[in-house]
């Protein structure tokens, strides 16, 4: 071969084992989204803030494992590189251990406690004064006791249980930690799933339970972290488990959500075959009694979309909130999420009943019909016809009994309706009230508080309208669904469309006699008076504050979970990075004037 012959095949070798260029792959295949302030993406700040197991994870057995498939490993190592040049190890620190000799371990059903998600199996997500330890006149002397600092993580999702003088919490790198209560100091971590810990924990005397974002249920044991078992309770890949798992009378009922949406908007994706489902387990042994899906039909085979592609259905129904215990009538209440295909089942965009004993649906309530969506479908070929709304109830059904023992289920829809059910006539419509525009991400997204007389709500409409304009709490009465009070979102300290930059207010509600606390977009948490709406404590999470385990400290946008209170001390997750939100990393425990 002569030199200049093998000069040319050299060079055409070293381009053909030229390392790919994160920079292009992460243009060509990610962009159009984590660059969209209106897409369901966490932004590229976000991002640069993962570790690299995390994004490695997403991509190849996460969110993005689909979209991702085509990649090979230089091509995920070429991107984990773009996005975390400085480093793709967890930011963590060894100190903040709890010292040998401290208090030990209180039982956890009794004494002040936040236990699961709602407080009660109600989901009322009020605590009682005796539980509480706060009035409406300590609440404007509230100040930071510690922070805490997730390693490793740019989103804080899962609300704090707090029981037995212990903080339970989940990260978003998928570790579960148990806190000292009362100054942040840790006893023990458990490693569950790289994907994520996004529910609440849910304890009885001895153990604690949670999902993760692999569809795995675990139980460990509270006072030591040490496992005990774990089962999957959803083979199907995209499928995860977003809400607490309900403890009752030995049993656990778990909520089954997916990311299956995400998958929906590439035209070569199959589209769509998961369906939600509520699973019963045995809680000393993790052993399936019984499972019930949220769409009764299996899915078949339906059209072909315009590339080609085979389509599937009925499928979606996911449910992403803990379900609700109604112990007179021997059921539980979920709200499920949209549909991704047609048919339309009746069973999403709904309420259901399902018997405690053997999981048969008793009744079932549809608020939003047709409503088939996938998540960046719109104009594509992957799209349902026509395509919905994304109406989907994200928070929990609250069951209370009004005066004179007539009883009502409330929950609140991103349709910006709040709904009254009868839990006693089959889901009966009491009544309807709108709080918001509505949207994809609009009107009430996580979950509302109720005390004996009303339901206070948060409205989000982080896409559904002008930043301005977005947000707002309203005092609604329980019996009829009239609007006592509404208090708007505050005037903006920013300039849209910066991220956190809008009024809405998405994460849970929480209330306590006299007050409620709703946490905002814009990283504020504020306390109003359950009167009259009027503003009674403000504080911005969103800014830098020293942890008690050494960990670099940074809040952001509130959402998804809301506060729990607790002997005399509020604990706040603070930190979202995905949509229009800031991300971070904290959780603030609160104390009157910080002792």
């Amino acid at each position: 071969m002569s030199g200049k012959r093998l000069l040319i095949g050299v060079m055409a070798c070293g381009t053909a084992l030229a390392a790919p260029s994160g920079a292009e792959l992460y243009q060509k295949h990610c962009a159009a989204c984590h660059e969209s302030t209106q897409v369901r993406a966490p932004s590229r700040e976000n991002l640069s803030k993962m570790t690299g197991q995390a994004i490695e994870h997403a991509l190849t057995a996460g969110t993005m494992a689909h979209q991702a498939a085509k990649l090979g490993a230089e091509d995920r190592k070429a991107l984990v590189t773009f996005l975390r040049p400085a480093a793709a190890t967890v930011d963590a620190a060894e100190s903040g251990a709890c010292p040998a000799g401290g208090p030990p371990f209180g039982d956890p059903t009794t004494g002040p406690r936040w236990n699961g998600w709602g407080v009660d199996a109600a989901n009322t997500r009020f605590q009682p004064a005796a539980m509480a330890g706060l009035t409406a006149a300590d609440v404007p002397r509230l100040k930071l006791k510690w922070a805490f600092g997730y390693p490793g993580a740019t989103s804080a999702e899962a609300q704090p249980t707090v029981a037995g003088g212990r903080v339970f919490v989940g990260s978003a790198r998928g570790v579960v930690y148990s806190l000292d209560a009362a100054v942040g100091c840790t006893y023990w971590a458990y490693s569950a799933s790289p994907g994520g810990v996004r529910t609440a924990i849910s304890l009885d005397a001895k153990n604690a339970y949670f999902g993760d974002a692999q569809a795995t249920v675990h139980a460990v044991e509270a006072a030591s972290g040490r496992p005990l078992w774990k089962t999957r309770v959803e083979d199907f890949p995209a499928a995860r488990i977003t809400g607490a798992p309900l403890l009752a009378a030995g049993r656990l009922y778990v909520p089954v959500s997916s990311h299956e949406e995400v998958r929906g908007g590439d035209p070569k994706y199959e589209c769509c075959r998961f369906r939600g489902s509520v699973v019963a387990l045995e809680a000393a042994t993790g052993k399936q009694l019984w499972k019930t899906y949220t769409i009764a039909e299996p899915p078949a085979p339906t059209r072909k979309n315009k590339s080609g592609t085979q389509m599937w259905g009925p499928a979606g129904g996911a449910i992403w909130s803990a379900p609700t215990l109604d112990v007179r009538r021997k059921a539980i209440y979920v709200a499920t999420g949209n549909s991704y295909t047609e048919p339309d089942p009746g069973t999403t965009d709904a309420i259901l009943a399902l018997d405690m004993e053997t999981g048969k649906l008793l009744w079932s309530q549809q608020m939003t019909k047709q409503d088939w969506f996938t998540i960046g479908c719109r104009g594509a070929d992957n799209c349902p016809d026509p395509v919905g709304p994304d109406f989907d109830f994200g928070g929990s059904p609250i069951l209370r009994t009004l005066a004179g023992g007539r009883r009502v289920l409330v929950v609140g829809q991103k349709s910006g309706m709040v709904y009254g059910l009868d839990p006693d006539q089959e889901g009966k419509v009491l009544w309807g009230t709108r709080v918001g525009k509505g949207s994809a991400l609009g009107g009430v997204q996580f979950g509302s508080a109720a005390d004996e007389e009303m339901v206070y709500v948060a409205n989000s409409d982080v896409l559904g309208a002008q930043p301005q304009e977005a947000g707002g709490l309203f005092g609604l009465r329980l019996a009829n669904g009239e609007k006592v009070w509404h208090t708007p979102a505050p005037k903006l300290n920013c300039t849209p469309p910066a991220r956190g930059c809008t009024g809405a207010q998405s994460a849970a509600v929480t209330a306590i006699p006299g007050v409620v606390f709703s946490g905002s977009i814009d990283g504020h948490l504020r306390a109003y008076s359950t009167a009259d709406g009027k503003i009674l404590w403000d504080v911005d999470t969103a800014e830098q504050f020293a942890t008690v385990n050494g960990v670099k400290g940074q809040g952001g946008s509130l959402d998804g979970p809301g506060p729990t209170v607790v002997r005399g001390m509020l604990y706040v997750n603070s930190g979202y990075g995905r949509f229009r939100g800031k991300p971070g990393n904290l959780l603030l425990a609160f104390s009157v004037d910080g002792k």
